[in-house]
């Protein structure tokens, strides 16, 4: 691959050496790729409240894809410029009906999305009592399963502590046939379903266009299956050695895992 003119990059297990941080290389190849101006884009299934403290450490001021493609996020001005795909209530009603068949003794949570990273105004994140996050926060206003489901959100997310994420993925789509997208970006109980056809590739593409550049020139790099169409899409898709198995077999290339920076080992055959 030439010189990418667009890098795109997945966050948590992708970017990040660790949990929470980014190596002194990784920001070091970032801030040499935007100094040529080659921007980078934030891919995420994080929301926009969870952008910040990654792209401070970065450096980035630019755009960031949240929510697995629905909400595109304008990191500098804090401001949400797009929004892809709301599921309205009777939509989440009706999943969350088939998903206690399919998935019983789950537990739901939704992401609801206003102007801003975090709006003082409404409750960004909801879910309900018993409701389990693989990476341990305890964020989230616990309300009944009537209020996680009453209003419209970009993202339902569902947990279950005895299962892990491809099973439960399995049984969903037997019930949801196609209804929502269903997907991961933890193996540890947890699956996130957003409407038909929004995915990282989709918000990726609208991002690039708007820089003027195509699938040809833009590098993306990921590990779970959330990353798939975003990977599929660029005109080089990267997958960290410690992938998803899915995503090792659709990748382009493989590069070191995230703890040994392997998206700045590639990055620096250019910066």
């Amino acid at each position: 691959m030439e010189i990418p003119r667009l890098i795109a990059s997945d966050v948590d297990g992708t970017l990040l050496s660790t949990e929470t941080h980014l190596s002194d290389r990784t920001v070091g190849v970032v801030t040499r790729a935007v100094g040529a101006s080659v921007p980078v884009v934030l891919v995420t299934g994080r929301p926009p409240r969870w952008i910040p403290q990654v792209a401070e450490q970065a450096g980035l001021t630019g755009y960031a894809v949240c929510a697995n493609g629905a909400v595109l996020y304008d990191i500098g001005a804090d401001r949400v410029v797009d929004v892809h795909g709301l599921l309205d209530p009777v939509m989440l009603r009706d999943v969350a009906d088939r998903l206690t068949f399919a998935l019983p003794g789950c537990r739901l949570a939704s992401e609801r999305i206003g102007t801003h990273a975090i709006d003082d105004d409404m409750k960004n994140f909801v879910v309900e009592s018993e409701y389990h996050n693989p990476w341990g926060s305890n964020e989230g206003s616990v309300v009944s399963r009537a209020e996680v489901l009453g209003h419209s959100a970009v993202k339902l997310l569902v947990s279950h502590t005895k299962m892990t994420s491809d099973e439960m993925a399995q049984a969903a789509h037997t019930v949801l046939n196609g209804t929502v997208d269903i997907t991961f970006s933890s193996g540890g109980g947890l699956i996130e379903l957003a409407a038909h056809g929004v995915t990282k590739g989709t918000g990726l593409a609208e991002i690039a266009q708007r820089f003027g550049v195509g699938a040809h020139g833009t590098i993306a790099f990921g590990d779970m299956p959330n990353d798939l169409e975003m990977l599929r899409w660029a005109g080089h898709g990267v997958a960290v050695a410690n992938a998803h198995p899915v995503v090792l077999d659709a990748a382009d290339e493989v590069t070191a895992p995230h703890f040994e920076d392997g998206v700045a080992q590639v990055l620096e055959r250019w910066f």
